[in-house]
């Protein structure tokens, strides 16, 4: 009986004591939280920053219950090291999305960009099952919408102004817009500010920097495998009433005909407004979260919504133009299995990189995932396709890269 009391008594200890490791830990854990009464209950809860009181319960669930956010900032826990295996597995992929189309005929790129938002839906729809059918979020389609916008821009201002300069102004746009808009709060979105500001603050500058020497890279383009077919899948000789040369004829030829200084000015000012489409896809779903009462922090839950957006204005897009071709649009069968594929690859790697926002928060995550696949693209393009060649450019393509990994290692760092 003496024995059995004591065994008793030391799991009563053992337990009390685990119950104080425990409350010690989540005091060492929220030290720093502010805290408040909650009046109906006589407990004690985490004040959020708007002023609301919520239970400890409540903080750190994945779930936006102060409807500023404030509960789900600075959990612990957080698994960083997610958040840049996803960065680098989206630089991964949005430096090869090209590959696969790379020997075929693009054409204007209207039909290639309806296949490829074919692709980057499905994998959406992949997702959205393997999250249990969320809920459609519209904001989240308004970024998918911001970007396809964007992608429209693209053909022209190669047309307009090359490559190069095109992707230098896009580019920069994207990146910094995209990164200030989550580091300084704009558009409501919560303020996320690193533990060094300044150190991210040149990890932002190389990143930028970065880009300009990619820009002055200079490539050999082979022309497509595929660019002599002849036979698109809709053809304009049946046409007799003289709308078919008008239905197959270049629909960027009038920036052909504009004087230099125009094509430079359309060229500059589509690359400003592109890269401004391209900043804000991620916005509307970081407002939401950040804003919206009950609002799930799991950045997965939105995947589909946006994707949806990117298909939904894609088609909008080629349905204006078979309007403007007549129903005569010039489509090349053989672009259709690469293009999807370049899709799905594009929606594994915007996958990725909404994993790394949420794990690591936008303001770290966009200045790594819109610089590290500029090494990606650069080493298929001087491997694989031979476009890189002489001795300048592999110089300028070393100093890009030393560049590249100094900026996202300051940023890694800020954090």
């Amino acid at each position: 009986s003496h024995f059995s009391l004591t065994l008793t008594t030391r799991a009563k200890m053992a337990s009390a004591l685990h119950v104080v490791v425990i409350l010690g830990l989540m005091a060492v854990v929220f030290a720093a939280d502010p805290t408040c009464n909650i009046t109906f209950t006589n407990s004690t809860g985490f004040l959020c920053k708007n002023g609301d009181c919520v239970t400890l319960g409540q903080r750190c669930d994945g779930v936006n219950d102060c409807g500023d956010n404030s509960d789900e900032k600075n959990c612990p826990g957080a698994s960083s090291w997610i958040g840049y295996a996803g960065a680098v597995v989206a630089a991964a992929f949005f430096g090869s999305n090209f590959v696969p189309v790379k020997k075929y005929e693009t054409g204007d790129g209207v039909f290639f960009q309806w296949v490829m938002c074919a692709g980057i839906w499905m994998v959406g729809i992949f997702v959205n099952f393997a999250k249990g059918q969320v809920p459609f979020q519209p904001l989240a389609a308004l970024g998918g919408v911001s970007w396809t916008m964007g992608n429209m821009t693209v053909v022209p201002i190669v047309r307009a102004i090359g490559l190069a300069q095109g992707l230098l102004v896009w580019g920069t746009m994207n990146m910094i817009m995209g990164w200030a808009a989550a580091r300084f709060g704009w558009f409501g979105i919560v303020p996320q500010v690193p533990s060094n500001t300044t150190l991210q603050y040149i990890g932002v500058m190389f990143a930028a920097l970065s880009v300009f020497l990619y820009a002055l890279v200079k490539t050999e383009s082979r022309a497509p495998a595929s660019s002599n077919e002849e036979h698109p899948l809709l053809s304009d000789h049946a046409d007799t009433d003289g709308f078919s040369k008008a239905a197959s004829r270049d629909l960027l030829a009038p920036i052909d005909r504009m004087s230099p200084s125009s094509r430079r000015v359309l060229g500059l000012g589509l690359s400003v407004f592109g890269g401004l489409c391209y900043s804000l896809i991620f916005d509307p779903v970081q407002y939401y979260m950040d804003n919206q009462r009950g609002a799930s922090q799991d950045a997965l839950n939105y995947v589909f919504s946006q994707f949806s957006g990117i298909f939904m204005t894609s088609t909008f897009f080629f349905l204006v133009y078979c309007v403007y071709t007549r129903n005569r649009p010039v489509l090349y069968h053989n672009i259709v299995l690469p293009g999807t594929v370049s899709g799905v690859m594009w929606g594994l790697a915007q996958t990725s990189w909404f994993v790394a926002n949420q794990h690591l928060s936008q303001s770290v995550a966009y200045p790594i995932v819109t610089t590290l696949p500029g090494i990606i693209g650069t080493l298929w393009g001087a491997v694989v396709f031979g476009e890189i060649r002489g001795k300048r450019n592999y110089l300028i393509l070393l100093v890009a890269y030393a560049v590249t990994f100094a900026g996202v290692a300051c940023i890694v760092v800020s954090q």
